[in-house]
């Protein structure tokens, strides 16, 4: 297809399937090397083998910090350098404020956020080595506006929102080259969203919506085409931003019915 990532080398997590996947055939597509991170050995691995020698799978569970270190050490090791990080790992437990249990909620954090929080930190110090980088942290659009059904995911995803900005103006305020920005997608047709249970109250559930609608939900490649662009250097002056990529179903929330699960 292009260069646009020509002589970059990324890493993304949740890159087996869905979002990850998506991004990691689009930056191999662009001349990005790219390091498939993610806890599914057997789906990462088949990614890896598909896309050929730019792409290689290393497991990885991005709540063990220590499992960061070594990553990006590796990293750094095999392909001489860091410049792109995709926070794309995420999971989603249904649950209400007034049902969420605790185990929901420290999962769904511990993956959703904290590994955004790890992510950060170790991947700086390898991107101020090579004089700078691009962080792009999948949020979605449960971080700014109600999901009542999905609330420690609501709360993850806020987060990593708002750390998206911290990054940013941390690094800004320190003279560090290095962009973080956020996506916040809804309605994408991903694994997740087929592996979540029907709350609708009107019979029809979101993935039989997806897949009958004449106006049919998003696709992981129309996220892709988001976080190339915000990793790339055609982005080099977009810092501390978050894109909602939803085709404008936000903008009307307060006069159109609210889908009853709009995740991204």
């Amino acid at each position: 297809m292009g260069a646009r990532l020509g002589g970059k080398v990324a890493i993304i997590t949740g890159a087996a399937k869905g979002l990850g996947a998506a991004d990691a055939r689009l930056f191999a597509a662009e001349g990005a090397r790219v390091v498939l991170a993610d806890v599914d050995t057997d789906a990462g691995q088949a990614l890896a083998e598909e896309l050929g020698p730019a792409a290689r799978f290393v497991q990885h569970d991005v709540t063990d910090e220590a499992a960061w270190q070594r990553l990006v050490a590796e990293c750094e090791r095999i392909e001489g350098r860091l410049d792109v990080l995709v926070n794309n790992a995420g999971v989603a437990r249904l649950s209400t404020p007034e049902t969420v249990t605790q185990d929901a909620y420290h999962t769904v954090l511990s993956v959703s956020l904290d590994g955004v929080v790890w992510g950060c930190k170790h991947a700086l110090p390898a991107m101020r080595r090579v004089g700078g980088g691009s962080i792009v942290n999948v949020a979605s659009i449960a971080a700014a506006r109600g999901e009542p059904n999905h609330a420690p995911y609501s709360a993850a995803k806020g987060g990593v929102d708002a750390y998206t900005r911290t990054v940013a103006f941390y690094c800004q305020q320190i003279g560090l080259p290095v962009r973080c920005n956020a996506v916040l997608p809804a309605g994408i047709y991903t694994p997740m969203i087929v592996g979540l249970p029907d709350v609708s109250d009107r019979g029809s559930g979101l993935v039989r919506g997806i897949a009958a609608s004449a106006n049919p939900r998003g696709l992981p490649k129309d996220v892709a085409q988001a976080v190339l662009f915000l990793a790339s250097d055609e982005a080099r002056w977009i810092s501390g931003q978050s894109l909602v990529i939803d085709r404008g179903s936000s903008a009307g929330r307060g006069t159109i019915p609210a889908e009853p699960l709009a995740l991204g």
